[in-house]
This record gives C-alpha cells, structure tokens and sequence, in this order.
C-alpha cells in the first residue's frame, strides 16, 4: 500500500506525463500484486510459528484447533509482514513519490519514469539512494501490517463467536466489513508515519537534503497545522482501502480455507 496525500499539494498528472505515467503504473500494479503475497504469506507462516510455539511442537493441525492466539500476537505476526513487505515498499514508494512530486512538464521533467528515476537516483547516490527513508519505512510497514492484520483477526474472531460458526463458514457479506475495518486500522495506524516518510523521500541527497532525520520532518509538520497536519488527506484515502481492503480478505479467507489447508496436511 502507498500513500496517497501529503503536506505538500501533489500535482495531477498533465497530458504531457500520460505515457510515463502509464508505464508507471503497469509497474506499480505489477508489484503491488506482488506485495500481497508478501503480507499474506509472512503472516501465515508468523501465525505458524506462534502456534507451534504455543502448542509445544504439535503439528500444524494440532496448532490450529487448540491454540488461540492473542491480541499482540496477531499485531506481532502482522508486523513480521510488514517489515518484509518493506524490502519491496520502500524503494518502490520512493520512487513513485519522486514521478509524483518532481516539477516541470514534458522536457522539463527532472524524470521520464520509473527506470529513469532509479537510475538518475542510483548515479547519485548509489543503492543508499534507492532504499533512502528505509528505517521509517520499516517503522511504518510494521504499525500499519500490526493494526492490519490484528484489526481483522479481531473482527473475525467476534463475528465467529457471535455467529457460532468457524470463519470459513461465514458469508461474504460479514467478512467484507472485517476487511474494510481491517484497511481503516491500517492508515488511521500508520498515517503519520507514512506522511513523514514520504518527506524524507522526497528529500534532496548529501548536502541538498533539508532535514536530516525523521525528528526533522516530525517537528516541521507539527508547526505547519499541529497534528491535523499528519491526517491530511485521511478521508479519501479511507474510502479507496475500504473497498479494496474488503474484497482482498473475503478472497484471502476462502484461498487459505480450500487451498492453504489442504498444503499443510501434508505436513502433519
């Protein structure tokens, strides 16, 4: 997930950025498909390791039917994808805020595209460059994956007990929400931090840069508007992650239940 709006005014793209624009985002979908399955995946096998930790060693069945995990450890379990997720959202988001934020139009652009930027910005700064901002990165990763994955867990959790039956037979329609609750929790979670985050990418390298660490950025947000000045741009972004956030757990529930399962009996 990227952040869509910071303290500073992000220009729409003009006609002269379509095609740039367009390559752009084939590569962002593209690797966006790909940090699902890092999230997904990493909390899985988090989810895995705590259960058998619980469960003294009993096989994976065994895990799942008698252990219960707890409230952090879901948040634990979720922040353990958010760091790996990271590895691939930090260059890409930095990159993609640098397209986003750059001035000029047509030849006046300081980059004709991704590549174009993660060359440019490996010339200068060598992959240092490339992974610039990525300790608040992972910092980021691991609130907005640890309030992800625990909001939804949570919900489940009470609409299972409430229904009476197991998550894999609840509806569509009472997961969809857990999943929209879950896409809330994870900006309302990490919006600030994603907000400084985007500064310090957009931020010059060596003797250009205007801060020199996020406590920087942190302080002159706060004297731009307090701390409304970290939710700027919250509310559209809420509506887009509910939508998406609410279909990609309804799918995730019925894979893990018709697929993951029947891969891990093996190993029991």
């Amino acid at each position: 997930m990227a952040s869509s709006q910071t303290p500073v005014v992000l220009r729409p793209p003009s006609a002269t950025n379509a095609i740039a624009g367009a390559a752009g985002g084939v590569v962002s979908v593209l690797l966006g498909e790909y940090d699902v399955s890092i999230q997904f995946s990493v909390f899985h096998g988090a989810k895995h390791l705590l259960e058998g930790w619980k469960t003294a060693g009993g096989s994976f069945q065994q895990a799942q039917e008698q252990c219960t995990l707890s409230y952090l450890d879901y948040y634990l379990a979720g922040g353990a994808a958010g760091i790996a997720n990271s590895i691939v959202s930090g260059p890409v988001e930095h990159i993609r805020i640098r397209l986003q934020m750059q001035q000029g139009m047509g030849k006046n652009r300081l980059y004709n595209g991704p590549w174009d930027c993660m060359t440019k910005i490996y010339n200068t700064a060598g992959s240092k460059g490339i992974f610039k901002g990525q300790n608040i990165a992972v910092l980021r990763e691991f609130q907005a994956y640890g309030c992800y994955f625990l909001t939804f867990e949570t919900c489940m959790r009470l609409l299972s007990d409430a229904q009476g039956k197991t998550r894999e037979h609840l509806p569509p329609w009472l997961i969809a929400p857990c999943g929209a609750m879950a896409g809330v929790a994870f900006w309302v979670g990490s919006y600030p931090l994603d907000v400084i985050k985007t500064l310090i990418q957009n931020d010059g390298f060596g003797r250009e840069r205007t801060y020199k660490n996020a406590w920087m950025v942190a302080v002159h947000i706060w004297r731009q508007g307090k701390l409304p000045a970290f939710f700027r741009g919250l509310g559209p972004t809420l509506l887009r992650t509910m939508l998406s956030s609410s279909g990609t757990f309804t799918m995730w529930v019925y894979f893990s239940a018709h697929h993951i399962k029947k891969l891990t009996s093996y190993s029991g």
